[in-house]
């Protein structure tokens, strides 16, 4: 009889926390620590689902820099209406009507994928391009690397793959009607926990009670799987665990008052552990003058021996020619993706403490897991076997 494969991805759920709690501790024995893919979930879910590194998939942070082919050029008109976005507390700038703009532009450029503009200013965003163009689950979403569902479509099985854009209980209902059809392999998608530890990873009380939600979304799923009769493997994957902040630092300004001109001696992004540079003029006093501004501060600029060892030796230095991340804990704030520093934060070194990923199962794997990318290998070697098993029978 063949096995019914099940993995759930949960956005966020980190070693230390399945530690810490206890979490399906006597429901699923098989238990692993897991190197995160360096960079944010922008970089580790299109490795989870290619098995391949940023360098090969071509994801890493959303925004790269793209002077020339920027999607984004008409925004660098609309300072000339009232200083539209210019001011940080320009009506434009707020939350809700930033995640209107950001709907409207993806409808207008056609993107399928998860679009933000986060708070990049509209007069930088013309510097920019985005990765994410394409929905990164759909059938050639990261082409020329085949994903997930190019794997299973071509197998020929039975499966499902949650929709993103979901809620996370239409997404498990969805998936316990697949396994209740007969489906061969199921991939769940969970991503609220994310959200939920950027803002409460000190509350231990109000993860605790989270957890016992996930603890009881899974026993559903695992009654729905007993109830068909089949052998089957569940299995909880993650992308990155979550640091509590236990410091901010203003990046942005630092740069700022180097009297540097944006856009002709330096472009920048700040993301919330990462400050990216570029150098246009190639100059190489802007770039020790910048380096030698942010060397003060807690964390260092990534050698090339970390990026080739990362996966993240872009050729074209899209991503960045100068990599600087901070210490573990320390954030940067304001940076491009908020105006606020979060409760937590990840996107740190993956040897930090909590940057780990993890695996839960109720079965040993086939092999033993050691950074997020092999989750992929796992999943085929069971698609694999499931393809073997139907030509048998």
């Amino acid at each position: 009889m063949k096995k019914t494969y099940v993995y759930m991805f949960v956005d966020a759920l980190g070693w230390e926390i399945v530690s810490k709690y206890n979490f399906l501790k006597d429901t699923l024995g098989y238990r692993k620590k897991v190197e995160m893919q360096f960079g944010y979930s922008s970089a580790a879910v299109p490795t989870i689902l290619t098995g391949k590194y940023p360098q090969e998939h071509k994801h890493f942070s959303f925004f790269y820099y793209s002077a020339k082919e920027s999607p984004f050029k008409n925004f660098k008109y609309l300072k000339y209406f009232f200083g539209v976005g210019v001011h940080p507390k320009c009506l434009f700038n707020r939350g809700r009507i930033r995640r209107i703009i950001s709907r409207f532009t993806a409808k207008m450029l056609g993107y399928t994928g998860y679009f933000s503009l986060y708070s990049v200013p509209f007069n930088k965003l013309p510097f920019f391009d985005y990765c994410e163009k394409n929905d990164i689950f759909a059938p050639d979403g990261l082409l020329p690397v085949k994903n997930l569902h190019d794997i299973l479509k071509a197998s020929g099985l039975k499966f499902h793959i949650s929709d993103w854009r979901k809620s996370e209980d239409e997404n498990v209902a969805l998936a316990k009607q697949a396994i209740a059809d007969d489906a061969d392999f199921v991939f769940v998608y969970t991503g609220a926990f994310d959200a939920f530890m950027h803002d409460n990873v000190f509350d231990s009380s109000a993860v605790e009670n989270k957890l016992s939600v996930y603890e009881q979304k899974v026993n559903s799923i695992l009654q729905t799987l007993t109830n068909t009769g089949k052998d089957f493997n569940f299995t909880i994957i993650s992308d990155h665990g979550m640091t509590p902040t236990s410091e901010i630092c203003d990046l942005m300004s630092v740069v700022k008052n180097l009297n540097l001109k944006f856009g002709t001696d330096y472009v920048a992004f700040f993301d919330s552990t990462m400050a990216r540079f570029w150098y246009p003029t190639k100059s190489q006093a802007v770039k020790t003058k910048i380096q030698d501004a942010l060397s003060t501060y807690k964390g260092h600029f990534l050698t090339d021996a970390e990026k080739q060892k990362y996966g993240i030796n872009f050729e074209d230095n899209k991503y960045g020619e100068d990599i600087f991340i901070t210490d573990e804990g320390v954030q940067i704030s304001p940076c491009d993706l908020g105006s606020k520093a979060l409760n937590g934060m990840h996107g740190y070194m993956p040897t930090a403490k909590d940057s780990y990923a993890c695996m839960l199962s109720n079965a040993e794997p086939k092999f033993e897991p050691k950074h997020v990318k092999d989750f992929f290998a796992l999943m085929n070697s069971d698609i694999e076997e499931l393809k073997n098993g139907s030509l048998v029978k």
